[in-house]
């Protein structure tokens, strides 16, 4: 979190997102959070989270329009976290900080159950499930329209959605050089509306909970945009198949069973598949230059140390992040 962000924080303004939200402090817990303060707090015995961002990273209008996204997927039946509605009936909250901008408070159901990695793990149902939820969410979106035209989301290249282009220009030109060269292919494509609109773009496990019935529920809808949605794609298998011992043998039993899922939900045209890989390679260097620009000794994180081992030689040889054809889907075999 930008440090300019977090020293306007006070307890003066936490204390007003509560009366807003008519949270009583005991039953009030700091939950930690990256780019924005989250808490976790109980409200007539059900559980929910509390997200205090700025708008010098947000606009009140660019919140309203994930909020708003949100719960249209949530009334649609997709697995998501939807966001409630304050005591004066708003689903955001604007807190002055004192300095002329404002803190935005948005609250949300907290979802059930638990990380992949304390339900059970990748099992052969969850990676169905998870294919069915991108795919629901993207059949939805389809039939979504924008009830404010100062809502509307950012285009996935928008630069306040695009790390890199801040990070790496002075980092390393020799990467730089490759993301311009990726952004102008991926910015060439068609965006026909059966297969671009809204979408989740961070749609990883961090971001998920399963409950024991195998339900997922997706938060953190923050970085939404108007984007391709084999980019949502994309990004699932990215993270999933990140710092894997075996990415290729891994990404062989997942993708034909997320695919599986996904297509009974939404219909994608197969010729899609093969925009995976630049996909996942802007992600792939984008995480590179995040972590170039704000992790200067990542020593101590074993994920991150991994990730970098190698990582610039990888994607100055234009390497694909994996050697998988994800065009030959296969056959889930019962």
């Amino acid at each position: 979190m930008e440090e300019k962000i977090r020293n306007r924080l006070n307890e003066q303004i936490v204390a007003e997102a509560r009366r807003r939200y008519g949270i009583t402090p005991d039953n009030f817990e700091e939950l930690g959070g990256f780019e924005s303060f989250i808490y976790g707090y109980e409200k007539d015995g059900a559980p929910y989270v509390l997200r205090l961002g700025h708008s010098l990273r947000r606009s009140p209008g660019l919140i309203q329009g994930e909020v708003d996204w949100i719960n249209h997927l949530a009334r649609g039946g997709a697995g998501v976290a939807k966001a409630v509605n304050s005591e004066a009936g708003n689903l955001v909250e604007q807190i002055s900080d004192g300095r002329g901008e404002q803190f935005l408070a948005t609250a949300f159901v907290r979802a059930a159950g638990g990380s992949v990695w304390q339900m059970g793990g990748w099992t052969e149902p969850f990676m169905l499930e998870y294919g069915r939820l991108i795919g629901k969410i993207h059949a939805l979106t389809k039939k979504y329209q924008l009830p404010n035209p100062d809502w509307k989301r950012p285009q996935w290249d928008d630069p306040i959605m695009t790390d890199i282009t801040s990070a790496l220009p002075q980092l390393d030109s020799g990467v730089m050089k490759l993301v311009d060269n990726n952004l102008a292919y991926l910015r060439s494509l068609p965006t026909p509306p059966d297969a671009f609109g809204l979408m989740h773009q961070d749609a990883h496990t961090g971001n998920l909970f399963v409950d024991e019935a195998g339900n997922i529920t997706l938060f953190d809808f923050d970085d939404c945009v108007y984007g391709h949605f084999v980019y949502d794609i994309a990004m699932v298998i990215f993270y999933a198949i990140t710092n894997h011992p075996t990415p290729e043998d891994f990404c062989a039993q997942l993708w034909p069973l997320f695919w599986q899922g996904y297509c009974e939900e939404n219909q994608l045209a197969p010729i899609w598949l093969k925009e995976i890989h630049p996909f996942m390679k802007l992600r792939e260097m984008d995480l590179y230059g995040v972590i170039l620009r704000d992790i200067p000794d990542y020593s101590g994180d074993n994920w991150v140390g991994e990730f970098m081992n190698g990582r610039r030689e990888r994607i100055l040889a234009e390497r694909p992040t994996i050697n998988f054809d994800f065009t030959k889907i296969g056959l889930v075999h019962k």
